[in-house]
């Protein structure tokens, strides 16, 4: 094994080099993609699958549409709202990687199970929403970890294909459910038990590897300096109590609040909105390609994300994921199926995307000490978005129909889309020249 050595770059990042993947982990670094991927394919069934059943669970006597849909947004909280304890808990060696996804796998599969044998919403606010969304966020959170920590030369790319198998793997569940909506109890065992099999054989293998490793190529320092790869490097290091002294930490958040509330709207209402104006065909393909959208415009947006810049990527994404659901209700309304599902592709190459550009936006905006935590708080802002996008939606729905409730969410996304104009580095300046 050669010497390990710790260097620093003109930007006072710190490289540990001298360890290869293979020396760690017994084979290459890209078995963490594979390995990460897998689990969040699993995981991912509770938020992008709810949906699929939500029609199924509405027929169920004493149940209410609100309580429902309410549901998912319990779990989203929980889901989110793990993210941060998560990584402290990692960064301190309180809670290893293979443990945290033990867990996850075993809540994981108790939260379908419920959602396949509970009689009442009792339970399903228990078993699904928050031991459920519990174990959802300790997979996401310790998946999303490894990919920070393994790929600190390429975080975009290989988040992007990590965040996106979170939305993809549910495409089968989607059309299963659809197709057998009377087998909903014995679908949601069989896929409690993948889940449970899957995230477990993850947990068993994922490792992370010693803080501040690099690989053995690109060099660091020279890889600092290459533009292609830091457009923006940060100004310095935030810890996570620094993080909101600063105007930007505000800003970001309330985008990915305003981003994650549409998109989580789109996710639970659709289904029912597409089912009544072109039957549960219709609907089922809709969220299946809303899945499918989302899952691979977030590999697209990780890849590219680097040369074309987070910052312009992320107003463009809002501002499609607002013309989205105009365009849903508008087709929905006049029964134009193809329309409607244009819609959809728009709505997940949107809202859907903003979670993996939020990844490297950590990295740039509040450096790569506690790249991991800082995701975590900021990634909470979409159980405030759960709330904001399921809750209140209830409300408009019931009073002012479908049409008030697109409305809303278009504008709720347009108006992040101009928020996320003004954000910009902490402790950069706008501007070294007048502008002419």
């Amino acid at each position: 094994m050669a010497e390990v050595r710790e260097l620093r770059d003109v930007y006072g990042r710190r490289y540990r080099v001298g360890e290869s993947d293979r020396e760690l982990l017994g084979r290459p670094r890209a078995w963490i993609t594979g390995l990460a991927a897998a689990a969040m394919l699993a995981a991912g069934v509770q938020q992008y699958g709810f949906g699929a059943i939500v029609p199924s669970l509405s027929r169920t006597p004493g149940w209410t549409f609100g309580g429902i849909v309410l549901a998912l947004a319990v779990w989203a909280v929980c889901q989110a709202g793990a993210a941060f304890p998560v990584a402290w808990l990692r960064d301190r060696g309180l809670l290893p990687a293979p443990a945290a996804m033990a867990a996850g796998a075993v809540l994981c599969a108790a939260g379908l199970v419920t959602l396949g044998h509970a009689t009442g919403l009792t339970a399903v606010f228990l078993g699904y929403s928050v031991l459920g969304g519990l174990g959802t966020g300790l997979v996401y959170a310790t998946c999303i970890g490894a990919v920070l920590a393994w790929f600190p030369d390429a975080t975009g790319s290989r988040a992007g294909i990590v965040s996106g198998a979170f939305a993809c793997g549910s495409v089968p569940f989607v059309v299963l459910a659809a197709t057998l909506p009377a087998a909903r109890p014995a679908l949601l065992d069989v896929t409690a038990a993948v889940v449970l099999v899957v995230i477990a054989g993850c947990a068993a293998l994922l490792r992370y590897p010693p803080r501040h490793w690099w690989p053995a190529t690109p060099e660091p320092r020279a890889w600092a300096l290459d533009r292609a790869h830091n457009r923006s490097p940060a100004v310095r290091h935030y810890r996570p109590a620094e993080l909101f002294r600063c105007g930007t930490t505000l800003s970001l958040y309330l985008v990915v609040v305003l981003a994650a509330a549409v998109l989580l709207f789109d996710l639970a209402y659709l289904a029912t909105f597409t089912a009544a104006r072109g039957g549960p065909g219709l609907a089922a393909a809709a969220l299946a390609l809303l899945a499918a959208a989302t899952g691979s415009g977030r590999v697209l947006i990780g890849r590219f994300a680097d040369r074309l810049g987070r910052h312009r990527i992320l107003r463009f994404a809002l501002l499609a994921g607002g013309v989205a659901q105009f365009v849903l209700f508008y087709s929905g309304a006049h029964r134009h199926p193809t329309g409607l599902l244009v819609g959809v592709v728009l709505a997940g190459l949107g809202n859907g995307c903003c979670y993996t550009l939020l990844v490297g936006l950590v990295r740039e905006y509040f450096g790569e000490e506690s790249a991991a935590q800082n995701f975590g708080i900021l990634y909470s802002a979409k159980a405030v978005g759960a709330v904001v996008g399921i809750g209140p939606a209830t409300l408009v729905v019931t009073a002012h129909g479908f049409a008030g409730a697109f409305t809303a969410a278009g504008v709720l996304s347009l108006a992040a889309a101009v928020l996320s104009g003004r954000l910009s580095q902490p402790g950069r300046p706008k501007s070294l020249l007048p502008v002419a």
